[in-house]
């Protein structure tokens, strides 16, 4: 009865999911491979995944005995073939699975292991898509294609290309790689501008429709994405159209590189059609290890019964590491205490219908502790350092640039993740900072397409038969600018001959047709016409138009072909002279500041000669007038007064210095009032017009009333439109007063043909904005860039001022040398001469008071009769100021004297003092000798 209870349990628990277990370190391990075994990747991974399982299983440290069973199927390049023999492999109790090779593939198994629990290891599914996220059991072994758009589009980036042509095969890995490039590019500032896929089987005629419409383009760089099967083809037809010939820029991702690894030598034929590519080769380091595999080669290939010979590439190398990562992911599972278990899926279990047996799939129940131990691995390989980042990625990221030359290739550069494009090996890098200036992001010179090492330009003019439509404005007024002619399409002036100039000097040919704007009766907004194009009504704008920051924001413009600016218009009047014109070269202020300082300079050198100069000594009334005559004596170097003082003399050669800048500057100025004719206007410039309320007048169409109103806050009611050079004649000479304005804001190219004719007004003051004229063009066109330089090369062989002299050379009028009421000469532009003479007359009051004072203290340092304080101080005031009037010969004399009659009355005190000792001396030995007696 117990036998039989149990029974019944055993049934019922392995009826609901009850694992069905293997020792807990089996003797043999079984895992699969999916591999396309005669594909250009497939044929090499077979290789050295058995040369790696050899090896695994050779060497008893690894496993501790195990050995590791390989069941490798062939899903002879079909994805769906993939997809069933990796199902199958989850029927058999499979504890991971190497592969799938084919990113395809890869997403629709990755949903299987993420249910069943079953890791796989692929060398060669680098769609960035496969994210871990979604699928946290698909772990990738060899680089993320991520990182090899993001190399590319440095690339592009570095020959300053911004526009690319992009063909690929049309699958999750072609699609996800170019949206990946997409992005790179993007950040670089630069984009995709035509995408041509193809196919995963597409043939050859379905190759050459891709690539013609490709040639309708206008980039010639081209970045091809696929796979090696199918690269060769798409190089062959492009060959064949012509596209291989100078000019052209092709960039291949590392299918090129692993087809030249594996394939090499190709034919003649073969590389012909790939000469001067460039292409990507995964960067692996030099070791002994790589070296000891690269030497086994060709002994494991001799096994393979191909008819041909077969090279190592990189993905051989990253397929042998991906089984040792395997092997020691296991072998750190089995020392957890991992057990190789399964167990059924009640929700499989219930799927019923059809001859689908879902029951036969079990989950893994050590898969995710098999996925941990792999993600940690932190081993040594073929390839270099192998372990992972966190976000499952491979460490130091890498990409040697190579460059198809002749029979072979060279290796012009590298790329890291670390330190993009430098010429150095990016493991040399690794132990530095992070550094992507362009000073170090350098390639070694490339061999282009068309056996030439100029860097190609990058794009051409599109050849689809489809004309550039050019939106030129037809104007009302200055039809000298820009004119359409009556009754034709076609269009004179200035501006289009500088523009017909500049496509002539272009090294290609540009078909265009230009399309009049503008109804014929008023002057078109140029605003308008530039926002035209970015709806695709037209693709350039051609005529007088100004670049201005809100126009530069919807278009690209040119090099500026003329230079114009925003300038006040007013009518102006003869100044006829005056009987006190002589007073107009300085301001009221000058004049003021001038006798002033004239006045303080013959102070400060009257206090400093008064005392030793004779000429500067005398009645009060006298030295007044010596004060005012030198003063004023210096203004024509006619002082007859001779300094005599060190101080005095330099302060007077300073003063001269400025009274002679002074004088020159008047001299001018005068000459010029009196000489060149004299215009006054009510109007002094943009800042008092802006004060003023009066109407302003301004071209319409032109961007100067935007500009009125949002950037100088005049209001739309004082701006009058105006449309003809005899509508702005009659508006300023009828003035504000009588339905006029009182100045007109205009470009200066428009102001000066207008004034060449209409001498009664004239420019008031200075431009107030920078401006210029150019040609619009869409947002990142190329011919904006070739015009520019066109326009350059114009003006520097002279022909633009040809072009000028043409069109806008007019006879000056009578006014046109006259000059508006000159600036008055401002104390401003004086302001340092006078801070630098009067810093100098007041350090040379400093020097003299100093030593007058020093000279007072000596000569009167004897102790005054007691008294008041208060009248102490009074008379040493008073006997200062005598002092200070006195001539310093006179108290140098004084002095002299008071020495002689002190060192007399001294002597005179010691002789008396001396007498006096040698009376004393007598009597006291008068008195010794009485007090002895006789004897």
């Amino acid at each position: 009865m117990k036998i039989f209870l149990l029974m019944i349990l055993l049934a019922f628990f392995n009826g609901y999911g009850v694992s069905k277990s293997l020792p807990t370190r089996p003797d043999v391990l079984r895992i699969g491979s999916v591999l396309s075994v005669d594909s250009i990747i497939g044929k090499v991974a077979k290789v050295a995944i058995e040369a790696a399982i050899e090896d695994v299983n050779a060497n008893a440290n690894v496993l501790g005995g195990t050995k590791l069973n390989l069941s490798l199927h062939d899903t002879n390049f079909s994805g769906f073939l993939g997809i069933m023999e990796a199902i199958r492999f989850m029927e058999m109790k499979t504890v991971a699975i190497i592969g799938p090779q084919s990113s395809v593939t890869a997403h629709v198994v990755s949903h299987f292991a993420n249910k069943l629990q079953v890791p796989l290891l692929s060398f060669s599914s680098t769609d960035p898509t496969l994210s871990p996220l979604q699928f946290p059991f698909f772990v990738r072994t060899s680089l993320n294609d991520l990182f090899q758009m993001a190399a590319i589009a440095d690339i592009i980036s570095y020959y300053g290309w911004r526009e690319v042509i992009v063909i690929y095969v049309d699958d999750d890995y072609g699609r996800n790689g170019i949206a990946s490039l997409s992005d790179q590019l993007s950040e670089r500032s630069c984009k995709i501008s035509y995408r041509a896929p193809l196919g995963s089987r597409a043939n050859m005629e379905e190759i050459r429709d891709v690539l013609v419409q490709v040639t309708l383009t206008e980039s010639r760089i081209l970045v091809v994405h696929t796979y090696p099967e199918r690269g060769l083809d798409i190089m062959a037809t492009a060959q064949y159209l012509g596209l291989m010939n100078e000019g052209y820029v092709w960039l291949a991702t590392n299918w090129l590189s692993t087809l030249l690894d594996t394939n090499a030598p190709l034919s003649s034929e073969e590389t012909k059609n790939i000469q001067g590519v460039i292409t990507l080769r995964i960067y692996t380091a030099e070791s002994k290890s790589k070296k000891d595999f690269i030497s086994r080669w060709n002994n494991l290939t001799r096994k393979e019964e191909t008819g041909a010979s077969i090279g190592l590439s990189t993905y051989g190398l990253y397929a042998y590491d991906t089984v040792w990562v395997l092997a020691h992911a296991i072998g750190t599972f089995f020392e957890q205490g991992g057990n190789i278990s399964f167990s059924s899926d009640q929700v499989l279990k219930e799927l019923h219908g059809g001859n689908l047996d879902f029951n036969t799939l079990s989950i893994f129940n050590g898969g995710n502790l098999l996925l941990e131990s792999i993600l940690k691995v932190n081993m040594t390989g073929v390839t270099g350092p192998f372990r992972f980042t966190s976000d499952r990625n491979l460490v130091f990221p890498a990409f040697e640039v190579i460059n198809v030359v002749g029979s072979g290739s060279r290796i012009v550069g590298y790329w890291s993740n670390n330190s993009g494009l430098s010429m150095w090996p990016p493991d040399s890098l690794y132990t530095k900072p992070p550094d992507r200036s362009g000073s170090n992001n350098k390639l070694y010179p490339i061999i282009w397409p068309g056996e030439t090492t100029l860097k190609p330009r990058g794009w051409v003019f599109p050849l689809n038969g489809r004309h550039l439509t050019i939106g030129v404005p037809n104007r009302v007024s200055f039809l000298d600018f820009v004119a359409q002619v009556p009754g034709t399409n076609m269009f004179t002036g200035y501006c289009i001959d500088v523009f017909t100039a500049a496509i002539n000097l272009l090294p290609y040919a540009v078909p265009y047709k230009m399309i009049s704007y503008g109804d014929g009766h008023n002057n078109p907004s140029g605003t308008e016409l530039i926002r035209l194009m970015t709806t695709g009504a037209f693709d350039a704008a051609v005529g007088d138009i100004a670049i201005t920051t809100n126009r530069t924001r919807m278009a690209d413009f040119t090099q500026p072909f003329v230079e114009s600016g925003l300038v006040v218009v007013a009518p102006v009047k003869k100044v006829h002279s005056s009987a006190w014109a002589f007073l107009q070269p300085f301001s009221r202020k000058m004049w003021s500041v001038m006798g002033i300082f004239f006045l303080f300079m013959g102070v400060v050198v009257w206090i400093l000669e008064h005392r030793m100069n004779d000429d500067f000594r005398g009645p009060p009334r006298k030295q007044v007038i010596t004060i005012l005559w030198f003063s004023f004596s210096t203004l024509f170097f006619a002082h007859r007064e001779k300094t005599v003082s060190t101080l005095g003399r330099l302060l007077v050669i300073l003063w001269l210095f400025v009274v002679l800048i002074i004088t020159s500057s008047y001299t001018a100025s005068l000459t010029s009032i009196l000489t060149v004719q004299q215009l006054s206007s009510p109007i002094k410039g943009i800042g008092n017009l802006i004060n003023s309320k009066d109407p302003i007048g301004y071209q319409q169409g032109s961007f100067a009333r935007d500009y009125l109103v949002a950037e100088l806050g005049i209001h739309e009611s004082r701006l009058v439109p105006l449309k003809l050079p005899e509508d702005y004649a009659k508006a300023l000479k009828n003035g504000p007063q009588n339905g006029g304005v009182a100045a007109l804001i205009d470009e200066r190219a428009y102001a000066e043909v207008f004034l060449s004719t209409h001498c009664e007004f004239s420019i008031i003051g200075k431009e107030f904005t920078k401006n210029g004229w150019g040609f619009a063009f869409q947002r990142d066109s190329q011919l904006a860039v070739d015009i520019s330089t066109a326009i350059l090369k114009l003006s520097e062989n002279g022909d633009l001022q040809r072009i000028h002299d043409k069109w806008l050379l007019r006879s000056a009028c009578s006014l046109q040398g006259a000059k508006l009421e000159a600036d008055r000469l401002s104390l401003t532009s004086f302001e340092g001469l006078f801070f630098i003479a009067g810093l100098a007359c007041l350090l040379a009051l400093l020097i003299y008071f100093i030593k007058l004072i020093r000279e007072f203290n000596r000569l009167y340092s004897e102790p005054e009769p007691e008294s008041s304080d208060g009248s102490s101080r009074a008379r040493r005031l008073r006997t200062f100021l005598s002092f200070v009037d006195e001539k310093e010969e006179e108290v140098k004399a004084r002095s002299n004297q008071r020495q002689q009659e002190w060192a007399s009355t001294r002597s005179i005190d010691q002789y008396a003092s001396t007498t006096d000792s040698m009376k004393h001396a007598e009597i006291s030995s008068n008195r010794s000798t009485s007090f002895e007696g006789p004897s």
